[in-house]
């Protein structure tokens, strides 16, 4: 009997000029077999948006920079060197589409079966929600629209493994959960064995690594005197600008701590941080019976965005395995919260109410604008973060906020950010 082949997998990427989406595209590029690009969406780079779009055939395009659509509309009409014009896999011209609604709309009408919101930034909300409320698979690696919304996209849910986690910390555990019984949360893992035991746990906690950025081992005094450039010099990741700074302040792994709460329903105080420098280890889970299951691989992102876009499947060599011949050394060490408060502060805010973490968001996306633009410290990020976290009262008791509320917790936030930074009002804590 000859097995069947998988039919092709429909994709459309938002943020597909970034570090997350560049990679998917090589890895769907390695596998046409497996997947068909139907649409690809991008804020601004649209020289490198059109090249994708002659390279894949996708029909949809969009861009959120408006002053950068008639850039994209000459350069799909041009075509590369040498090359016609581009043009989708039907044989029709792409459709365009510009402005903040682009990266919505193809979320939710691109008719395709899998979704990768590589995003940055809070504005990925609107496009998860799409997505999941489209029925599609949503590949996800932009953690601040669960993050700030993790009930609307709860609510948004329509089938058990429809959100499956792109970051490499979140599609280790997502593994590693995989050796246990594990069946709560919006990222469950089915129970395997005796099914009485089903809706119970093994887990008794998670470990999300860290690679401790570039001032792993600084002290606060010495962190008062980071520049950008440096901030910028991620030891392990290439990144942009607003996820690279994030890394450096810990505030990106507050962000992922908080991600694995909501995606796993573990409590906050079951889920450590431990710095791990090398990153060959991506997170563990630890099991009520004293056991640890690590997920161990390369310290870059291939394997996370190809099970986001194959999952339950494994795809054939997307990376190298270990050389276990070689020899190594892995280092773990306690995560510095005097020096890095921005885990603690980011738990505390989650407890506090559904809309506290929409606020330290956004917030913190406008102290790190301002910290490049040379008007807030580098401990200055967190501790705007703290003052405006202090200063906020919800408006509503309401476990699950509406999508206003939520962005009403953001816009306030993002003005209170900017008035405690331009008055000079922020204190660092000693």
């Amino acid at each position: 009997m000859v097995a069947m082949a998988s039919p092709k997998r429909r994709v459309a990427i938002l943020g597909s000029t970034g570090s997350i989406g560049t990679q998917a595209l090589q890895v769907i590029a390695a596998h046409p077999d497996r997947f068909e690009v139907v649409a690809l969406a991008a804020g601004s780079n649209a020289a490198l948006l059109a090249e994708q779009v002659a390279a894949t055939g996708a029909e949809l395009v969009g861009i959120a920079d408006d002053g950068a659509a008639g850039e994209l509309q000459r350069a799909l009409s041009a075509g590369s060197p040498g090359s016609s014009p581009a043009v989708g896999t039907a044989g029709r011209r792409p459709e365009i589409l510009t402005g903040e609604e682009a990266a919505v709309q193809i979320a939710g009408e691109s008719g395709a079966d899998v979704v990768l919101n590589g995003m940055t930034g809070s504005i990925g909300l609107r496009p998860t929600l799409a997505a999941l409320r489209s029925g599609a698979t949503l590949a996800l690696a932009n953690k601040e629209s669960l993050v700030v919304g993790g009930a609307l996209v709860a609510e948004a849910l329509q089938r058990p493994g429809q959100l499956v986690p792109v970051d490499s910390e979140h599609s280790a555990l997502a593994q590693a959960l995989s050796s246990g019984r594990h069946e709560r949360g919006l990222c469950s893992v089915p129970a395997h064995g005796n099914s009485q035991l089903s809706g119970a746990s093994e887990v008794s906690g998670l470990v999300v690594t860290a690679s401790g950025g570039p001032f792993r081992g600084w002290d606060a005094a010495a962190l008062a005197e980071v520049t950008p450039a440096q901030a910028l010099k991620h030891p392990n990741y290439a990144m942009g600008r607003v996820v690279t700074t994030n890394s450096a302040t810990m505030v990106n792994k507050a962000l992922e701590v908080i991600e694995a709460h909501l995606l796993f329903d573990i409590e906050l105080a079951d889920i450590q941080t431990v710095v791990h420098p090398q990153q060959w280890i991506h997170s563990m889970v630890q099991f009520r019976d004293g056991s640890t299951i690590a997920q161990a691989g390369h310290p870059r992102m291939l394997i996370p965005i190809a099970l986001g876009l194959s999952w339950p499947e494994r795809l054939e060599q997307i990376d190298v395995p270990i050389d276990w011949t070689q020899a190594m050394q892995w280092d773990f060490e306690p995560l510095d919260e005097q020096a890095f408060p921005a885990v603690a502060l980011a738990k505390s805010a989650c407890a506090a109410s559904p809309t506290h973490m929409a606020v330290y968001n956004a917030a913190n996306e406008q102290a790190v604008e301002a910290f490049h633009a040379g008007r807030l410290s580098f401990p200055g990020i967190v501790a705007t973060v703290e003052a405006v976290l202090e200063r906020y009262h919800p408006t509503s008791s309401r476990a699950a906020p509406s999508l206003q509320e939520v962005l009403g917790a953001e816009h306030w936030a993002r003005a209170a950010a900017d008035e405690r930074i331009a008055a000079g009002s922020v204190q660092v804590r000693a």
